[in-house]
């Protein structure tokens, strides 16, 4: 397995079918490894992720996912290889650590899988983070964000497998992408750049090349966007929680149009 990123893109052996017969190739194939979060030794979750920008998957899920309030909660984050994976490990306060213990105490030993019944589907739905609205985001910066977004995708032209999320200004200027085999974790990467880097200013927005799912809509609330728009189709709970969240949700960004699902007077003509 040859790297030709940093960790982002490998060379692997494939083989062209074709009228005239079989071509062998060196393909380049977006990488895809378990990484482990580990917080102040306590092993989380295990996800597959594209293996590069961790340290901003790490504060950015920390954040949205609410194990951490405020990022000067966490004091620490290492990456370091772990098997046939990677292994993160973040050390936090030890105030959020006892929360999230009884988080996890809490969701443990229940019927059959441990997630089921009322409390565990409570706490999956959990309260979305409410939108301080600062101003009404027009359509042109949408358009000109989303316009944006194919030329920051380094990864996805190598290798057309990565999905990305983007952070823009109010006037569509992209100020931040990260990319990632998994949406959800795009997006996570995003949030802990902006973290780090204070960019995620009022008035700004997140654009994303997938789909709109609650998950989505509950971290670009979680940064504080104004509005969250994506190239393809919404579901119904991505909806509804926008529209508890005071965030506008804009889908099918594409050839010159977009449809809002959710609060329609926040998006300027």
């Amino acid at each position: 397995m040859d790297s030709i990123t940093d960790r982002g893109s490998v060379h692997l052996p494939a083989h062209r079918l074709t009228a005239s017969g079989d071509e062998a190739l060196s393909e380049v194939v977006a990488e895809e490894v378990a990484v482990a979060l580990v917080y102040n030794g306590l092993s989380h979750a295990v996800m597959m992720v594209t293996p590069r920008d961790l340290e901003d998957l790490a504060r950015g899920f920390s954040l949205t996912e609410g194990i951490v309030d405020k990022p000067s909660e966490i004091y620490d984050i290492e990456v370091e290889p772990a098997g046939r994976g990677m292994e993160v490990r973040i050390e936090i306060a030890s105030s959020r650590l006892a929360a999230l213990r009884e988080r996890r105490r809490n969701l443990a030993g229940r019927t059959g899988c441990g997630l089921c019944g009322v409390e565990s589907l409570d706490a999956a739905l959990r309260p979305v983070s409410a939108v301080a609205a600062h101003k009404r985001v027009s359509r042109a910066a949408i358009t000109r964000a989303m316009a944006a977004l194919p030329a920051a995708q380094r990864l996805n032209r190598e290798n057309g497998a990565t999905h990305a999320a983007g952070w823009a200004d109010a006037d569509g200027a992209l100020v931040a992408v990260r990319e990632d085999v998994g949406r959800h974790n795009a997006l996570d990467k995003l949030a802990g750049a902006l973290a780090k880097s204070g960019e995620a200013k009022p008035g700004g927005f997140v654009v994303v090349t997938s789909r709109c799912s609650y998950e989505m809509v509950q971290k670009a609330a979680a940064i504080g966007a104004e509005a969250i728009a994506a190239v393809s189709a919404p579901t119904s709970l991505a909806i509804e929680t926008a529209e508890q969240a005071g965030l506008a949700l804009v889908a099918f960004v594409r050839d010159g149009r977009l449809t809002v699902y959710a609060h329609p007077e926040r998006i300027a003509a």
